[in-house]
């Protein structure tokens, strides 16, 4: 009874607990292993994280240049005693009373830029006649000696105070030479002199933009020596923003003629020790090029709505192994001279969109002359013509047909790099393929028949120019690939004209890269203003490039009349527009 009593309450206890076991110092290391070898608390798989970009192609833009660059156009203002003397190059000796403009406004010359389509503006604060257009402590040769607003003027003020209120970019050109003041010549004094009045326009007008140098001089004018690196200094440490153009940079070149037409292949990439800024070989090459092709008579100046031929010097090329970043600028005016002048009439819309295919379409930035005229407005001829020129512009490239396709590529670095990013405008999105790849194809496959006669393609500058050669092909009706244009250079903007072509798949294909090529920006559109003609006797592939690509022949001799000047050398004559030291005389 007991021994069932005592079995009973034993039951009737609550469970044993067992006491733990503890671990011992070899489960414990197991543990830890095997947690850290199957659950990673800091995971740095590559399949959780994106590719990082590919590293820039050197030499690479700095700030100022990238926010030149994107800019496409800028207009010069040419102004000054000129406007009211009828001359290009001042002597320096015409009385500041001269200067009257009796109805100048500022906020017009900027609105008007701002319609058309220009990011900034520059203007001659003075010329090389000596005259300031803003009243400098330096010397009594300038607006405060003219009776224009009683002598109390500053046109520099004015147009300062109009482009910043309509958030447009100022820029200023101080001419080096100068035709009045009884120092130049001396190169301390001068050099000083310069600096000086170079200080009051970097710091009473606000922020500057951009500052225009060149070294012009006429023959058998006092001897000088400018000191631009010290320039170079001032102008950065007092405006770090201001794009500083000359012959050799430091931020822009020119591009090697005042004809508004840049080099067929034309590269950002150059070497700044290969040029001097204001030394006429510059362009020599130039020179003997035209000479070559025309070799009969006195030659005054190439006609800028006839020239597309292949006349490059080093400037208008620049350089695939150059070691600084120095894109070109095309300069060229909408007149016939730089300053206004009322037996002159503007260029047509047609021709500035020409030269802009050929300048902003070939990696440059085009700076256009809009002289204002004796009554201080740009005149109503001059802004019709640039309210076309926009209409033109936004007619062809306002419609990016590529859009209406659907991409893919060859091979693409990673989902932040792919193709579908070509399609959207801007150089900071763009197309990256594998890497280790020889294979550089982007296609575009379309559900309807598609028509166009214009390539646009972009790099993302801001990693280097890559692209050397490149060639776009369409699929014809026979599922064979048809080359239809190439090319060289890319950089900032290429665009490629050529007969019309109707497709549903393209291909745009790099050739050669100096490293694996990005692009930011694939176009296609179709253009039905530049005029293709036929030229009997000729044949398409054996005629000047067309825009500095290479059409193929289709069955048509059609090419564009501005490549034709060298088979009829005699249209070249035309008339010396010289102003700047670019600008050589034979």
């Amino acid at each position: 009874m007991l021994r069932k009593m005592g079995k009973a309450m034993k039951n009737s206890q609550s469970p044993i607990t067992k006491s733990p076991k503890f671990a011992t110092p070899t489960t414990v290391v197991l543990v830890l292993l095997t947690l850290s070898s199957s659950t990673p608390l800091y995971s740095s798989s590559p399949s959780t994280h994106p590719r990082p970009p590919p590293l820039p192609n050197l030499p690479i833009p700095n700030s100022r240049q990238l926010s030149w660059q994107l800019g496409d156009m800028i207009m010069f203002l040419h102004f000054g005693p000129n406007t009211f003397t009828g001359s290009e190059w001042g002597s320096g000796q015409a009385h500041p009373s001269v200067f009257f403009p009796t109805s100048l406004d500022a906020s017009q010359w900027v609105q008007v830029a701002k319609d058309s389509g220009f990011s900034r503006v520059i203007l001659t604060a003075k010329h090389h006649d000596g005259f300031c257009l803003w009243p400098s402590d330096y010397t009594d040769y300038s607006v405060r000696s003219s009776p224009w607003r009683s002598g109390t003027g500053d046109v520099v003020a004015e147009l300062a105070g109009a482009a910043r209120e309509a958030g447009i970019g100022l820029g200023l050109y101080l001419s080096p030479w100068d035709r009045h003041e009884e120092c130049f010549g001396k190169t301390l004094e001068y050099n000083e002199f310069y600096m000086g009045q170079m200080t009051e326009l970097l710091t009473r007008y606000g922020i500057i933009k951009d500052i225009f140098l060149d070294g012009a001089k006429g023959k058998g004018e006092k001897n000088m020596d400018y000191y631009f690196d010290c320039w170079f200094s001032l102008i950065h440490q007092l405006q770090p923003e201001a794009a500083i153009f000359s012959d050799a940079g430091p931020d822009s070149r020119w591009v090697g003629d005042e004809a508004g037409f840049a080099g067929t292949s034309c590269w950002s990439v150059f070497n700044r020790s290969a040029v001097k800024i204001g030394d006429p070989d510059n362009d020599a090459s130039f020179w003997e090029y035209i000479l070559s092709v025309v070799s009969f008579g006195p030659i005054c100046a190439i006609k800028p709505s006839l020239v597309s031929v292949d006349h490059q010097g080093y400037q208008r090329r620049g350089d695939p192994s150059g070691h600084d970043w120095l894109p070109a600028e095309c300069d060229v005016s909408i007149r016939t001279g730089w300053f206004w002048h009322a037996s002159e009439s503007p260029k047509s819309a047609r021709t500035l969109l020409d030269i802009y295919y050929n300048s902003v379409g070939r990696n440059c930035l085009l700076l256009l002359n809009v002289p204002p005229n004796t009554s201080g407005l740009i005149s109503d001829e001059d802004i019709l013509v640039l309210q076309e020129f926009k209409e033109l512009r936004n007619a062809i490239f306002s419609n990016n047909l590529a859009e209406n396709g659907i991409p893919s590529a060859s091979s693409t670095r990673g989902p932040q790099f792919s193709c579908h990013n070509v399609l959207e405008e801007g150089i900071y999105t763009y197309w990256a393929p594998e890497e280790n790849q020889f294979d550089w194809v982007l296609y575009v496959d379309f559900q309807e028949f598609v028509s166009f006669n214009v390539l646009q393609v972009q790099e993302p500058i801001q990693m280097g120019q890559r692209i050397s050669e490149f060639h776009l092909d369409i699929l014809d009706e026979g599922r064979e690939w048809k080359r239809v244009t190439s090319g060289t250079t890319v950089g900032y903007k290429r665009l490629v004209r050529f007969p019309k072509v109707e497709t549903r798949r393209l291909r745009l294909v790099v050739d050669r890269s100096r490293a694996d090529p990005l692009i930011s920006y694939l176009g296609i559109h179709m253009d039905p203003f530049s005029i293709l003609s036929n030229i009997p006797g000729t044949n398409l592939s054996s005629q000047p490039h067309v825009n500095g690509s290479y059409p193929y022949h289709n069955g048509s001799q059609a090419h564009f009349n501005a490549s034709h000047a060298q088979s009829n050398a005699s249209q070249f004559i035309w008339q010396i527009t010289g102003n700047h030291s670019h600008v050589s005389k034979i």
